[in-house]
């Protein structure tokens, strides 16, 4: 199979024109930018694709040794960019994701230009002085209700990562985005997110980056943001009216503004 079959990766926009690749979190498929990314096709080619286990990706791809740190989902982005030719793209990177596209701008620093960081963390766990958000005890009870009962776990957490409680039907899509991933890849994506450290990677990043902080974000709050901005040499920060941790879903509208103000 082709690494563009799979990885689900769909490409529109104007073909000749600069490449803004857009990337998912956790439990989640490029549905979720469906948005935002139509408003760059006009000025962008635009690449959306789902990680390997989420979406339509090809579930057989699936590797726990590989994707036990976010570096196997990195490599993966790397492949899809050399398929697309990719060169000076923008890669915008939702949770998880915006790692992710920080470690694929080390491994080739040609492919990305820009990188957008939506609601970033690089490490969930605190660290000495360093605040990420949770315990270790705290991490190690979330994975373990996921471990223990899935089901459970997505339809108490997701109205936590989604906020906007006003907005039942987000949490609603949420949930069910989380349904509809493989339960086992689902513990393994999780367990590799929350306990990943790469607060190294900040300081080696070269590209020009804009950081998203949504208000009263309960995975990745303001303090996290802001050590991301301060790690990052050529960043700029932006604090969200949006609330919650999923502004592409919450408050696209205000998303594509940051973003196209950055771009």
């Amino acid at each position: 199979m082709s690494v563009l079959a799979r990885n689900n990766v769909i490409v529109k926009g104007q073909r000749a024109a600069r490449a803004i690749v857009f990337a998912h979190g956790f439990g989640c498929d490029q549905n979720m930018w469906r948005f935002v990314a139509p408003a760059f096709e006009s000025e962008f080619t635009t690449v959306l694709f789902d990680h390997v286990g989420a979406g339509r990706s090809d579930l057989s791809a699936y590797s726990r040794e590989k994707y036990s740190t976010l570096q196997g989902y990195a490599d993966d982005v790397i492949e899809i960019g050399h398929a697309l030719n990719l060169k000076n793209a923008v890669f915008v990177g939702h949770s998880a994701s915006a790692m992710i596209g920080a470690i694929s701008s080390l491994k080739d620093p040609d492919m990305f230009e820009s990188l957008v960081m939506v609601g970033p963390s690089p490490r969930y766990i605190n660290d000495g002085d360093y605040i990420g958000g949770f315990t270790a005890s705290q991490i190690e009870e979330l994975l373990d209700f996921l471990d223990n009962n899935h089901l459970g776990w997505y339809a108490a957490m997701a109205p936590t990562i989604m906020g906007n409680p006003d907005k039942p039907e987000l949490v609603e899509e949420l949930t069910n985005s989380f349904c509809r991933t493989d339960p086992q890849i689902a513990k393994h994506f999780a367990r590799t997110i929350f306990t990943a450290d790469n607060r190294a990677e900040l300081a080696r990043v070269t590209a020009r980056s804009l950081v998203l902080q949504c208000s009263d974000d309960a995975i990745a709050p303001d303090v996290v943001g802001e050590y991301v901005h301060q790690k990052l040499s050529n960043s700029t920060f932006v604090k969200m009216r949006a609330s919650g941790h999923c502004p592409n879903l919450s408050a696209p509208a205000e998303t594509i503004a940051a973003i196209r103000d950055f771009v």
